[in-house]
């Protein structure tokens, strides 16, 4: 067992193998360990770092407290989760409810069957009073975090029974279900007993918090650093229990610092899981520390996550809103570039508006394939097949000199962690375009049908991944003779609710994931949710994109049951919408550098074994707590 009360002098251990500064000042505090067994411990970092408000854990009202601290993933619980990748057995977790929801025919109703035997921290039993109380003090409660979707979305909700909750909606709704499903979070429940005596609830701590989940909290740091919680006693009268009893006794999440101070950590054995880290951080603990693995055996390593990167147009600005632009866009960019300058080629590539993660290369991209190489598009001169399967082939050629045999050579295993193609550059079909589109050139410069140049804004975040890759789009365009001012904002999300840019990258699409449904981005992109130009656009149609069959399909989903196969169908339809129409220019997921450390706990998730996210500020990565062993065992 590891000497804790060496802790604190470790970092500076490691910072001479690693030659890397210690740094000294503003290093966040260490938790104190003395008294916590290593092998019983499971130490997570917190990316949102320290927090402002430790002590606030009112997970329903928004005030400075942490959400990742293990608040939501530990303590807290709702109806359903459903994995963003293929789950322990099968996406979809029934948690506090026994089986999926019921509605009426016209979807204006929905009743939950609960189960029985589950008991809150403090010992009082979980019923349909716990989740009616929710939902109507929440409804009533303005700036509560569920205020909005229950005080709009329902006309009333009773407990049939102790183990049965009926809501009636004021509108129909085949997805109202969501609300309670979760992916990285959803409407907890709410203890009845403890919050129906609080005078202000806007204003109450909850500290410590009573929770549904198999832990509770031991201690905190005061300055925000670290959390501490322990396994209860009675875990097994938790609705978690059904897939297993959480190896770890403790269960620890805390600030990692920057890059350099997580690998230090976790080269020490301080940090079992690392949330993310960059590239070149990912590329060098693997190979200096044996015990710490990726998503992936080898390069790329990542996890991809259920959101897409892309190109996002502001279809408000009329530079826009000829298709043949669009595409033109889209022909001028290097895919293999874009991947070695945001990824160090360790992206997950995907031409298509489904995120290349859990069962969506199986719904989606392996199946589009054939229809994606065979696609053809008129530029006005000539057609042309745009589409190349074999790019992410060449992306892993380009790496394998650097990394060797970490990079897979199967051409399906490459395809698996590389993506399954994407978009040729084809500089003389852009041309084409643009002149079909009535746009002149001027020297190396294209001039728009008005004759004015062709120029507008390309906003994108300060740093990271993100940066790099709208550097290199931006750079392609400029080489084909479209003047692009890049523009670096720390409030992007601002200006880009308000639709306050030209051009973006970002994204507009996010999923389940672990599930063809659409429903979690798509409604939002529905034309009567567009805001007019000045106002701010509400989730997630950021590229303010309106189309007839848009709506059409996002209609038929309104009315279809979650499960049923036509899902998968309308969801190919979008699919298919997003090639045609090019409304933004899909380029990759978002691939995060999880980190897990074999040196205390196996059994994580992995991409041969895929049961769960690894990215550990997701409340579904309770359940790998479930599939851990302690190493040796």
């Amino acid at each position: 067992m590891r000497n804790w009360k060496a802790f604190l002098a470790s970092a500076g251990v490691a910072a001479a193998l690693l030659g890397t500064p210690v740094l000294a000042q503003d290093e966040p505090a260490a938790p104190p360990l003395q008294d916590i067994p290593r092998d019983q411990t499971l130490i997570l970092q917190n990316p949102e770092g320290t927090i402002r408000n430790p002590g606030w854990f009112n997970i329903w009202v928004p005030a400075g407290g942490g959400w990742t601290t293990g608040l939501h993933q530990l303590s807290m619980d709702t109806f359903w989760y459903i994995d963003p990748n293929e789950g322990i057995d099968g996406v979809t977790y029934n948690s506090l409810a026994t089986g999926p929801a019921i509605y009426n025919d016209d979807y204006t109703e929905m009743t939950v069957e609960l189960r029985p035997g589950v008991y809150w921290s403090d010992g009082v039993e979980f019923t349909a009073h716990d989740v009616v109380f929710t939902v109507e003090k929440q409804a009533e409660t303005p700036g509560m975090n569920w205020s909005g979707v229950f005080s709009q979305q329902v006309e009333s909700v009773e407990a049939v029974d102790d183990y049965t909750v009926h809501f009636t909606l004021k509108a129909p709704n085949s997805r109202f279900d969501s609300v309670f499903k979760v992916r990285w979070n959803a409407a907890w429940i709410m203890p009845k007993h403890i919050f129906e005596d609080v005078e202000d609830v806007l204003s109450f701590d909850n500290n410590p918090p009573v929770g549904l989940g198999p832990y509770t909290l031991h201690s905190y740091d005061p300055n925000g650093s670290w959390y501490i919680w322990e396994k209860r006693e009675d875990w097994d009268r938790t609705a978690m229990a059904e897939y297993g009893e959480p190896a770890p006794q403790y269960v620890i999440y805390r600030d990692g610092g920057p890059t350099d101070r997580r690998l230090i950590e976790m080269r020490n054995g301080n940090l079992d899981m690392i949330h993310d880290l960059t590239p070149e951080g990912m590329f060098s603990i693997v190979q200096q520390d044996e015990t710490a693995r990726g998503w992936f055996d080898g390069f790329p390593y990542a996890h991809p996550d259920p959101t897409l990167p892309s190109v996002i147009f502001n279809h408000q600005n009329e530079k826009f809103q000829d298709r043949n632009v669009r595409w033109a866009l889209a022909l001028m960019l290097d895919g293999r570039a874009m991947s070695m300058a945001s990824y160090r080629g360790a992206a997950t590539m995907s031409a298509i508006a489904i995120p290349p993660t859990g069962t969506h290369p199986t719904d989606y991209h392996i199946p589009m394939n054939e229809w994606l190489t065979e696609f053809e598009l008129d530029t006005g001169t000539s057609v042309i097949r745009p589409y190349d399967p074999d790019l992410t082939l060449g992306i892993a050629d380009m790496v394998r000199p650097q990394y060797g045999d970490a990079v897979p050579s199967d051409p399906a295993e490459i395809r698996a962690a590389f993506g399954q193609g994407w978009w040729r550059q084809d500089i003389d079909a852009a041309t084409e375009l643009l002149t079909n589109a009535g746009f002149t050139r001027r020297g190396n410069n294209w001039i728009m049908p008005n004759g004015e140049p062709f120029a507008f804004s390309l906003m994108i975040p300060g740093d990271g991944v993100i940066n790099r890759l709208g550097t290199m789009v931006a750079q392609n365009w400029t080489q084909a003779g479209v003047n692009v001012d890049v523009v670096v904002a720390s409030d992007h999300a601002d200006q880009r609710n308000a639709g306050n840019y030209d051009s973006y990258i970002w994204w507009s699409v996010e999923t389940w994931g672990g599930h063809p449904d659409l429903s979690y981005f798509l409604d939002s992109w529905h034309s009567q949710y567009v805001a007019d130009p000045g106002e701010i656009q509400p989730a997630r149609n950021w590229q303010r994109w309106q189309h007839p069959e848009l709506d059409r399909i996002i209609e038929e989903v309104r009315v279809t049951g979650f499960d049923d196969p036509r899902n998968l169908e309308l969801g190919l339809d979008f699919v298919r919408l997003m090639v045609e129409e090019m409304p933004i220019i899909p380029v990759m997921s978002y691939n995060v550098f999880a980190v897990m450390s074999e040196r205390y706990w196996t059994g994580y998730p992995s991409a041969n074994n895929p049961y769960a996210n690894p990215v550990n500020n997701w409340s579904n990565s309770r359940y790998i707590l479930t599939q851990l062993e302690r190493a040796g065992n």
